[in-house]
């Protein structure tokens, strides 16, 4: 390519080649400098991705049985419970997908109004989605779910998991497992953190190979969870 450049320069009259090599060097410093750019855009994703914490993952125990109204959501939404073994378990944490944990957790936190199952549906508690604007712990998880979803991530890596509260009372929390360790989306907190972070006790979480969840930690399962 340089060789080409210099002949073409040799057939222009003498007084316009001095412009023609500003205009040359100019260009080659532009050229640097885009050079430069993207090597240091580079080394700001790389130094970005290594910054990303650690979330120890949670240990996993023997096989579970769902929640009642888990059971009952996947017989209404059979698609929705479905688990499809050729994706993967885990996803790799980027900061783009951290940045899309975070703004989808904001959105449904901020988007869906609580109210307790009893006030919603008359029952005591029933998971759905809160396609009307409100909704209870588990049915902000849903729709986060179904967001990330929709935004590519796959359903395997996705874990609707109960744990106990800060209170002691069950709670539905939605668990990203990442290469990284298991991140939690919580309608508590726009804040994703990691599972030791959220001071909450482990119970159990949907499986990655069937529709048998699995015990958390040792845990124990609460009755229900909570309406919050």
């Amino acid at each position: 390519m340089r060789h080409a450049i210099l002949r073409s320069v040799e057939g222009l009259p003498h007084g316009e080649r001095g412009p023609f090599w500003r205009r040359l060097a100019r260009t080659a410093q532009l050229g640097l400098v885009g050079t430069i750019l993207l090597i240091g855009g580079a080394s700001t994703e790389a130094q970005t991705v290594a910054a990303l914490p650690d979330a120890p993952a949670l240990e996993e125990g023997v096989p579970a049985r769902p929640v009642a109204a888990w059971t009952a959501f996947c017989a209404r939404m059979p698609g929705e419970c479905t688990v499809d073994t050729t994706q993967p378990a885990v996803i790799t944490l980027t900061p783009r997908i951290r940045d899309l944990l975070s703004r989808v957790n904001r959105r449904v936190n901020a988007r869906i109004k609580p109210i307790t199952d009893l006030a919603h549906w008359g029952v005591v508690d029933r998971w759905d989605y809160p396609d009307d604007g409100f909704g209870d712990c588990e049915d902000y998880q849903l729709l986060k779910r179904r967001m990330l979803v929709e935004r590519g991530l796959p359903r395997r890596a996705l874990r609707m998991t109960v744990v106990i509260d800060e209170i002691g009372e069950g709670h539905a929390v939605l668990m990203v497992r990442t290469d990284r360790g298991d991140l939690i989306l919580d309608n508590k907190t726009n804040a994703v953190l990691s599972g030791p972070r959220t001071g909450y006790t482990f119970i159990k979480r949907e499986g990655q190979d069937g529709l048998a969840w699995v015990t958390l930690n040792g845990g124990a399962s609460p009755v229900a969870t909570a309406n919050r």
